[in-house]
C-alpha cells in the first residue's frame, strides 16, 4: 500500500512540473566529440570573443572542403530536417558559432553594431566566401537559418595553410585598433579583418568617465588625458579643457612645466599662437634641464628656430652643463650652423654620462665626415 501511494505521489509531481523542466535531460558528452572552445582578443578598449564547437578531421583528410562542408548553400528541407532552403555552413559544429563584439566594429571594412551574432559561411570552391553575421545567435546549426535575420554579409578569400586537425579560430594579426581573425581547419585558412573605428575617441570617453572618479583628484590625471589628446590629435578642445584644469583647478591644479607646456601646445594646435607663446614662456622658466632638452628636441625637426631658442634659454638657466651643451649642439645643427654645433657637442662629450657618450660621438663623427666631403 505504501509503495502504491509513493508511486501515485511521484506521478502527480511529474504531471505538475512545467513542460520545460520535465523535458530537460542530463548533461551528455558533446555530439560527435566536438568540444566547445572559445577565444577572445582585446582590441584597445574593445573585446571580440568567438564561441564555437570544434570538430576534427579524424581520418577525413581531403574530404572536408566540398564534401563534409559543401560548396555553396544547402536546402535543408530537401535534406529532411530544418526550414532553410539556402542554408549556409554553421562555421563549426553543433549549435551556432557565435561572435560577440563589445563595441561597434568594421568587419572587412563594413559597419557592424556591438552585440552577439550567429556566424555562418558560404564556402565556394573558386571564389571568395560569404561571411554572414546573423542576429540569431542561439540556433542549432544553420538548419533554420533565415536571411531576414542577417545583420551583415561580407566576403573574404581563403588561402592554403598548414594542416590543422581541430577547427580553430585564431587572432593572427593585432594592432591598437584592429585585428585579423582567422578560421583554420585542415589545410585552409579564412582570415578577415576587424577594426574598431575612432579608437582614440573611445579612449577620450573612457578618460572622461575616469576623471569623474579617483583619477580626477590629481592634476596628473588631467595632464595625462590632455597629453593624450595632444599626441594623437584628437578632441583638441577637450584636451585643452583638461590642460587648463590641470593648471588651475582649485586644490588640484598645479603650474609646472608639464601642465603649462601641454596647455601651450594645445593652444598652438588650435591656432591660438599668441596665447601659446605666453604660456610656453612661463613653462620654460619652470622646466628642469632635462625637461627643456627633451622639449627642444621634439621641436628640432619641424620648428628648428624655436628649438634653438629653447636650447639657448636652457643654457642661460643652466650654464656650463653637458646637457645644455648637447642642446646647443642640436640647436645649431638643425639651423645649419655646423661649426657652432661641433663646438658644443664636443663640450658636452667631456662630462656626458656613459650612456650618452656613444650617441654624441656618433653625431660628431657624422658631422665631421660631412665637412670633409668636397
Amino acid at each position: 500500500m505504501k509503495h502504491l501511494r509513493f508511486c501515485a505521489a511521484a506521478a502527480l509531481l511529474i504531471a505538475c512540473l512545467p513542460a520545460r523542466l520535465a523535458a530537460q535531460s542530463v548533461t551528455m558528452p558533446p555530439s560527435g566529440g566536438n568540444m566547445h572552445a572559445s577565444v577572445s582578443q582585446q582590441i584597445g578598449l574593445a573585446t571580440v570573443t568567438v564561441s564555437y564547437n570544434s570538430p576534427g578531421v579524424r581520418g577525413r583528410q581531403g574530404k572536408i572542403w566540398g564534401s563534409l562542408v559543401p560548396w555553396g548553400t544547402t536546402n535543408f528541407i530537401e535534406e529532411g530536417f530544418g526550414t532553410s532552403t539556402e542554408g549556409p555552413w554553421r562555421a563549426g559544429a553543433n549549435e551556432n558559432t557565435a561572435i560577440t563584439f563589445s563595441h561597434d566594429v568594421l568587419v572587412q571594412g563594413k559597419a557592424l553594431k556591438a552585440g552577439t551574432y550567429g556566424f555562418h559561411l558560404i564556402p565556394r570552391e573558386s571564389a571568395p566566401w560569404t561571411l554572414i553575421f546573423s542576429r540569431n545567435s542561439t540556433a542549432w546549426g544553420s538548419y533554420f537559418y533565415d536571411p531576414a535575420e542577417d545583420a551583415l554579409r561580407v566576403e573574404a578569400s581563403p588561402k592554403e595553410a598548414p594542416f590543422t586537425e581541430w577547427l580553430t579560430y585564431e587572432f593572427t594579426g593585432r594592432g591598437l585598433d584592429r585585428a585579423t581573425l582567422a578560421l583554420r581547419w585542415e589545410t585552409l585558412e579564412l582570415p578577415f579583418t576587424i577594426e574598431v573605428p575612432d579608437m582614440n575617441g573611445l579612449y577620450v570617453e573612457q578618460m572622461r568617465r575616469e576623471l569623474q572618479s579617483t583619477a580626477g583628484f590629481s592634476w596628473r590625471g588631467y595632464q595625462e588625458a590632455a597629453d593624450f589628446c595632444l599626441r594623437n590629435k584628437v578632441r583638441l578642445e577637450q584636451g585643452l579643457a583638461w590642460a587648463e584644469t590641470a593648471v588651475s583647478l582649485p586644490f588640484i591644479g598645479e603650474r609646472n612645466f608639464l601642465t603649462l607646456s601641454t596647455q601651450a601646445q594645445l593652444l598652438s594646435a588650435l591656432g591660438r599662437s599668441a596665447e601659446a607663446r605666453t604660456v610656453m614662456d612661463e613653462a620654460l622658466q619652470m622646466g628642469t634641464n632635462m625637461e627643456l632638452y627633451q622639449y627642444g628636441s621634439g621641436l628640432a625637426q619641424d620648428q628648428p628656430a624655436e628649438a634653438l631658442r629653447v636650447f639657448e634659454l636652457t643654457a642661460k638657466r643652466f650654464p656650463d652643463t653637458w646637457i645644455s651643451y648637447a642642446g646647443l649642439g642640436a640647436g645649431y645643427r638643425v639651423t645649419s650652423q655646423p661649426e657652432k654645433a661641433l663646438k658644443y657637442y664636443k663640450l658636452a662629450l667631456k662630462d656626458a654620462p656613459s650612456g650618452w657618450k656613444g650617441s654624441i660621438e656618433a653625431r660628431i663623427r657624422t658631422m665631421e665626415e660631412a665637412q670633409r666631403k668636397p
